[in-house]
């Protein structure tokens, strides 16, 4: 199988940018990425775009990987717009890395950017509501809010804003998780600060205030078992990635040293699994493939970046992943053991909760984390001897589980 590399890497800082354009966020990414790769926009052989909210909130419904990418001089070449929903920015990788494996160019870009922050917020929790099947959107949540019966809901454990369905989804799962494993509010809890005060040392971050877990239980609540801070916010920016075969390397001067190897590149799709069949998740399914393909273990792993738009999900998918048993998450958790200095730190920069969660740009921003801590350039945040690295982002809901989920190994030298 072609090896292929990341040559460069960059992301904007996620946050609100009421005052930046789309393109203006994605040239700022598509620069930091050339810069990084040490070459120029006409050493691209094919671009693929990143976009969920480019059609519901901006208006353009068609070609707004040819519309953004033309405005900051990428043109000419075949581009690819990709959309899968919070995994498109993995997927556009994804898509990448196979045309540079096929032989199609040497060097290929991904980029993903979203203008998710508008006048109208009401716009933008509705575009939420297209993440599942829509013709059965009220059967779907029904299905999906009822894996979270069994669990007593505290009085005042509810929020009197609006917010988008999905995060009583998550709170479903919670609970489910909750009922199955014995997982408590105090183990979420303890992912969102820890993800939190890892924020502090991420320049790029939305957020970078601390919490402790206390902080965090006594925080405004949005469903039991979650509040705010365990909640990915939505966000503005964008990040990009320059790929290259060895041939595309050496054409373009490359520092070698900092290419960072992509040793697999899975996307699955969902089942109908019932809830209780874990071994099927897709995640699960996507991880396996991966190790497999890597030639590589959950114990080769120094340090993952996981899908948690709330915080339940860095628990679920690090059991998915096989960095901890099935229903060790929570209890891990609470010790510190995906911590900086614990014994497999996830999230690192802070986590879709704290770092923001632009959704095209989402999954380039983890593999921009990943990639900066294999080549040792972490600062503060940085993994001791990280040589391996594993990242999952997962994309809608069908079924009783993501419609698509995508996994990345990395590994340097």
């Amino acid at each position: 199988m072609t090896d292929v590399y990341i040559a460069g890497i960059a992301m904007t800082v996620f946050g609100r940018h009421p005052a930046r354009s789309l393109e203006d966020l994605a040239g700022e990414a598509l620069r930091g990425a050339l810069s990084d790769a040490g070459c120029d926009v006409k050493d691209l052989g094919a671009a693929y775009y990143a976009g969920v909210t480019n059609g519901p909130l901006q208006g353009q419904l068609s070609i707004p990987g040819q519309v953004v990418l033309g405005k900051v001089g990428v043109e000419g070449i075949p581009v690819f717009n990709v959309e899968n929903a919070c995994a498109s920015g993995s997927t556009a990788v994804h898509l990448a890395v196979q045309g540079l494996r096929a032989g199609s160019t040497d060097v290929a870009l991904a980029l993903g950017a979203e203008k998710m922050n508008v006048a109208d917020k009401a716009r933008t929790l509705a575009l939420f509501e297209g993440g599942w099947d829509v013709s059965r959107a009220d059967e779907n949540y029904e299905a999906l809010v009822r894996l979270g019966e069994g669990v007593t809901v505290p009085e005042g454990s509810e929020s009197d804003r609006p917010y988008s369905r999905f995060m009583a989804v998550y709170a479903a799962l919670a609970r489910h998780h909750m009922a199955t494993w014995g997982t408590t509010a105090r183990q979420i809890a303890a992912v969102s600060a820890k993800n939190h005060q890892h924020s502090v040392h991420n320049p790029l971050s939305q957020f970078r205030t601390p919490y402790t877990v206390e902080e965090v239980l006594a925080a405004p609540p949005i469903t039991h078992p979650l509040t705010l801070p365990m909640c990915a916010p939505t966000s503005d920016g964008a990040a990009a990635v320059v790929l290259c075969t060895e041939e595309g390397l050496r054409r373009i001067g490359a520092d070698r040293s900092r290419a960072v190897r992509v040793a697999a590149s899975v996307v699955r799709s969902f089942t109908h699994r019932t809830a209780d069949e874990f071994e099927q998740g897709v995640g699960r399914r996507a991880a396996q493939q991966a190790y497999a393909d890597a030639g590589l273990a959950p114990s080769d792993i120094d340090v993952a970046e996981v899908h948690d738009a709330s915080a339940v999900g860095e628990i679920i998918q690090a059991e998915n992943l096989g960095l901890v048993p099935d229903g060790m998450g929570g209890p891990a958790a609470e010790r510190g053991d995906f911590s900086l200095g614990g014994r497999i730190p996830i999230n690192t920069s802070g986590g879709l909760e704290s770092k923001g969660h632009p959704l095209g740009a989402t999954g380039i921003g983890q593999l921009f984390e990943l990639t900066t801590q294999l080549r040792g350039e972490a600062g503060p945040r940085q993994v001791d001897g990280a040589r391996c690295a594993i990242q999952e982002n997962g994309g809608g809901l069908v079924g009783i589980e993501e419609a698509a989920v995508a996994v990345h190994i990395l590994t340097h030298p």
